[in-house]
């Protein structure tokens, strides 16, 4: 399975480039006997809340633990995924593997075997209540009212860079608010935590060029056209 998301900010930025990388991987997939499943999805913003090793582990476990609070986008991205690839086993009708993959996760199975593999690995399991976030924080505004109209993926990740991700495991930025969104002047758009004080002004020099959010009228939402 290889996912390609798309989108303005994210790695690879148009439908012809996604489909000319599609091809090429379809390719070698050929040569190497590979059975190759590529699938183009929304790359317009990150997928769940928390960008940096610690916040990316709580929103995962959110969704492995059927936790309200999960991100409902990594929750139907990993099940599309999940679906996809089970669908490769021939015994598996097509359209039925999202079914499949949503009913291994509803039931706890999921979680059961995510548990099984940390406890092998030697470590504790993961306490997304208490996740140990970076003691520092600063909170970035949404400037005026309006639509979250566009995310840099490239500027939050540079972000989160500079208060210390991913080297330092409890630093990065929190999401409060995804595309599409309807803010109010001073409504929390994310949270950014580091462990120490120079990482923190950095991340804050970072912001004040660009907070990489857009807020703008709903119409200017650009849409997405991918398959998930």
């Amino acid at each position: 399975m290889l996912d390609i998301p798309i989108g303005p900010t994210a790695k690879v930025r148009s439908m012809p480039e996604a489909q000319r990388l599609r091809r090429l991987f379809e390719y070698v997939a050929r040569r190497m006997n590979l059975s190759l499943d590529v699938v183009i999805t929304d790359g317009r913003q990150p997928i769940g809340y928390g960008i940096g090793p610690v916040l990316e582990a709580r929103d995962v476990m959110r969704v492995l633990e059927n936790d309200p609070r999960a991100p409902m986008d990594l929750r139907q991205k990993s099940l599309r995924l999940a679906g996809r690839l089970m669908e490769c086993d021939p015994d598996v009708r097509g359209g039925d593997g999202f079914a499949i993959a949503r009913d291994i996760l509803d039931s706890g199975r999921a979680l059961a075997k995510m548990n099984a593999i940390i406890q092998a690995q030697g470590a504790k399991p993961f306490d997304h209540n208490q996740p140990g976030l970076g003691v520092l924080s600063f909170e970035v505004h949404a400037p005026q009212a309006g639509t979250v109209t566009s995310i840099d993926n490239l500027q939050l990740a540079r972000i989160a860079g500079r208060a210390g991700a991913p080297k330092v495991k409890c630093a990065g930025v929190d999401l409060a608010r995804k595309l599409g969104d309807e803010v109010q002047a001073g409504t929390l758009l994310y949270r950014v935590h580091a462990s120490y004080a120079a990482d923190l002004e950095f991340a804050r020099q970072a912001c004040n060029k660009s907070s990489g959010y857009s807020i703008g009228p709903a119409t200017n939402l650009l849409h997405a056209f991918v398959e998930f």
